[in-house]
């Protein structure tokens, strides 16, 4: 059957659908823009909301419900995870939202790739209406605008202000760092900022004598973990509770939600130089202005400024610390504090550190290499503790000995009026050298008269002349390094020499203790024979006071 023609009949258009949308406002004020005060007004959080309020309300048909509000205040918008921004995005995924407001694309973001990943592709793909008022965007009624020249650029531009401002930023930070001044947000346990200069620290006496404890304790033989439970149980609050209970917003991410002292914070402190009086900053950086991420710094790249605040602990206490820590100081299952021994005795001939055992009431110690790895890769070096002891006790005992007897020979020497304060060695080395440089110099200006009378020629006067150079470059090297130590010997050898007052202050020792082997020895070799070499601290210094003591005495005996 033929198909008819409907004439005269008009058909209707189609009614348009009519799109209505769930919308929400995105706002974002990074510190930078907080810390620009009435210059940025524009960019405030009020001024935002209003700016956006006031967009809504023209386009109020265009929405299906009023504008949810996401406020992320004091964040850097290179970074995308905020805490309403994330929100914003979940409420997308959840079709909650589908209309996004920005005041301008730096509000978004001002990271490049993710500006243009989130605008091209995730909006796109989850048909989200995205609209910037500043640059006239609206990707619904002018879907050109998204794919325009002016988004990208723009977004080039806004990263690049961001790159600007960190490298901006991290020249002043280093700039301070070289000066010495504390540019962290939170001061170090034991100290707090001064209220009147916030880039100097004071101490904090309370926790300071906490500081001052956990150094005492360990030089008087406590574990780390022996500390760790000490402080606990006495209920001393860790570094990050203690800044809470003063009222500072202090969060710790390696923390637990009710933080306690760990091994790893008393060791931190034990190794930190800030407590006696250096500032050390720059231990970690982040990877760049767009990655946050912290990494570790070498430490030939931090920055360290001796001497900018008050210390807590005594330098030579730090030292004695650190020297202790680089010890094999491992303690015993129940013990809490350490052998006697520990850390410093090694095997004469593997070097390997000694093992402790106990048999029949008696503590014997074995080379470790023998006892743990192979009885054929070296021999037993046994001794008992008793033994060892009264031996390290007698080698103390007569090292002591010979240092108070060099002190009382410093003080007569240094008191006789022809020997005070020099050495007759070294002026006579330099009365010698000066002598032989003189001779040299009147040698070159010699030759050049020869030159001059034809008696050489030039070639040889150039030879001649830098032969001569070469000779007296080399006496005032070693004049230098002459005058160098007589300046060194004056100055350092008297009877007040630091290693002899510390060997005196050992003078009546009749027992042998931790404190005197930290003080005194480097470590302690164990021979298979039964034999036993200490290794005294200090031994450059008093060989150089037995050389001058040497020196003098016979002088004068001439």
């Amino acid at each position: 059957m033929a198909r008819t023609k409907n004439r005269g009949i008009e058909e209707k258009p189609a009614t348009p659908q009519i799109t209505r949308w769930k919308p929400g406002k995105y706002i974002r004020l990074s510190k930078e823009d907080m810390n620009k005060g009435k210059e940025n007004d524009s960019n405030s959080v009020i001024n935002q909301n209003a700016l956006l309020d006031d967009f809504c309300n023209q386009h109020i048909d265009e929405f299906e419900s009023a504008p949810q509000s996401y406020v992320d205040d004091g964040f850097t918008g290179t970074d995308t995870n905020r805490e309403d921004f994330q929100r914003l995005l979940s409420d997308i995924y959840a079709k909650k939202i589908n209309c996004v407001i920005v005041k301008d694309l730096s509000r978004l973001s001002r990271n490049y790739t993710d500006a243009g990943s989130l605008i091209e592709n995730l909006f796109v793909q989850m048909n989200v209406r995205f609209i910037s008022l500043a640059e006239g965007i609206d990707s619904y009624l002018n879907p050109d605008s998204i794919s325009n020249l002016i988004v990208p650029i723009t977004n080039v531009i806004n990263d690049n202000f961001c790159y600007q401002t960190s490298k901006k930023i991290r020249q002043v930070f280093d700039y301070k760092r070289r000066n010495g001044e504390f540019i962290g947000g939170f001061a170090a346990y034991g100290y707090m900022k001064d209220p009147k200069d916030k880039n100097a620290l004071i101490i904090d006496e309370e926790a300071a004598e906490v500081v001052k404890n956990i150094y005492a304790w360990f030089l008087d033989g406590m574990s780390k973990n022996a500390l760790v439970h000490k402080l606990n149980s006495y209920g001393v609050l860790c570094p990050s509770e203690y800044k809470r209970s003063k009222g500072l917003n202090y969060q710790n991410p390696s923390s637990s939600e009710k933080s306690l002292w760990s091994a790893k914070t008393v060791s931190d402190i034990l190794k930190n130089r800030l407590y006696v009086g250096d500032m050390v900053q720059g231990r970690q950086r982040v990877k760049s202005y767009k990655i946050h991420t912290q990494e570790q710094v070498p430490e030939n790249e931090w920055y360290i400024v001796e001497n900018t605040h008050k210390p807590i602990i005594e330098r030579t206490i730090f030292e004695k610390v650190q020297e202790l820590l680089k010890r094999d100081t491992r303690t015993a299952p129940q013990q809490k504090k350490l052998y006697l021994f520990s850390g410093f005795l090694r095997c004469a001939d593997c070097g390997k550190s000694m093992s402790r055992s106990q048999v029949k009431g008696t503590v014997y110690y074995f080379c470790r290499t023998y006892k743990d790895q192979s009885k054929t890769a070296c021999t037993k070096h046994a001794m008992k503790h008793n033994r060892l002891e009264a031996a390290v006790l007698y080698a103390i005992q007569q090292q002591v000995y010979i240092a108070v007897h060099y002190s009382n020979t410093l003080e007569y020497i240094n008191t006789a009026p022809l020997q005070k304060s020099q050495s007759i060695r070294i002026e006579a080395l330099i009365e010698a050298k000066e002598k032989e440089r003189t001779k040299i110099m009147r040698y070159k200006q010699s030759i050049y008269q020869d030159w001059k009378d034809g008696e050489i020629t030039h070639s040889d006067y150039r030879h001649m002349s830098g032969d001569y150079e070469r000779q007296i470059a080399a006496l005032g090297e070693v004049l230098d390094n002459l005058h160098a130590e007589r300046t060194e010997l004056q100055n350092s050898i008297n009877a007040e020499s630091p290693c002899l007052v510390l060997f005196k202050k050992f003078e009546n020792i009749d027992k042998l203790t931790r404190e005197v082997l930290i003080e005194l020895v480097d470590h302690i070799k164990v021979h298979e024979n039964g034999n036993i070499s200490v290794k005294f601290k200090f031994v450059d210094q008093l060989r150089r006071i037995m050389e001058y003591i040497e020196i003098n005495t016979q002088s004068e005996a001439v």
